[in-house]
């Protein structure tokens, strides 16, 4: 069985996410914005999952989380779930976050990042962003074609990671809405499939995945040169390199 950090559980994909993961006897840790939030995820965290609070649009909330989580057992996999869809914590909490548990958590061979069929509408440009959230300054489908693009510049620069992202479709959640059409049940079951199967496929790396299906991503997601320049924007925004000997 398999330690797995799902980041965003206290509802909706994250929580099943969780859920699921517990049921079939992997050691889960699930993770709530804040004090708040806990009761949330309490029922999981009464299951035996372990628990970090952080503030995920909150850098040094993230870095103590990852120190926390660096004295403990070690995580074989994240599942990035965690997100936001509008004002000015996008960037921090859908790509600063993930890219920071990245570099610095100690352990994990398996990396799935949520994205969204929506990053095809993003701009691959990374004038003008504030990587910091003081401001709005880019869309969610800006911040979900930056996220699957670090997906793919992992499973370039690190071959001994097991990258991916999925998309799990617009399905009804908090973030998605009631009235949502895809199916929420498939919405979860890929990730939990790529961070712990041994099946071949759920064994390969750099796939923006679609209910266990490799989709085509937007162009810019395979582009080196863009990836490189978005680990360099990362890198001098933080102050974190994301190393290459993983």
């Amino acid at each position: 069985m398999s330690r797995i950090l799902v980041t965003g559980s206290a509802d909706g994909l994250g929580f099943a996410t969780a859920q699921a993961l517990l049921a079939q006897g992997h050691d889960v840790v699930v993770h709530a914005r804040n004090e708040r939030r806990v009761d949330a995820v309490r029922p999981l965290v009464e299951r035996g999952a372990g628990l970090i609070v952080a503030d995920f649009s909150d850098r040094e909330a993230v870095l103590g989380a990852i120190a926390d989580l660096n004295g403990l057992a070690p995580i074989d996999a994240v599942i990035h779930n965690a997100g936001v869809i509008s004002g000015a914590a996008l960037m921090p909490v859908n790509v600063v976050a993930p890219y920071l548990v990245t570099a610095l958590l100690a352990g994990p061979r398996r990396h799935i990042y949520l994205s969204s069929g929506m990053h095809r509408g993003g701009h691959a440009s990374l004038d003008g962003v504030d990587w910091a959230g003081a401001r709005a300054t880019r869309t969610y489908s800006d911040s979900k074609l930056f996220v699957t693009t670090l997906m793919a510049a992992v499973a370039r620069i690190s071959p001994d990671l097991l990258s991916n992202a999925v998309d799990p479709g617009w399905v009804p959640t908090r973030m998605g809405g009631a009235g949502a059409p895809d199916d929420f049940g498939l919405g979860h079951e890929t990730q939990e499939w790529l961070a712990a199967s041994d099946d071949a496929e759920a064994l390969t790396s750099g796939g923006y995945w679609y209910h266990r299906r490799r989709q085509q991503a937007h162009p810019a997601v395979n582009d080196r040169s863009f990836q490189d320049d978005l680990l360099a924007r990362l890198e001098d925004a933080t102050g974190v390199p994301l190393s290459r000997s993983r």
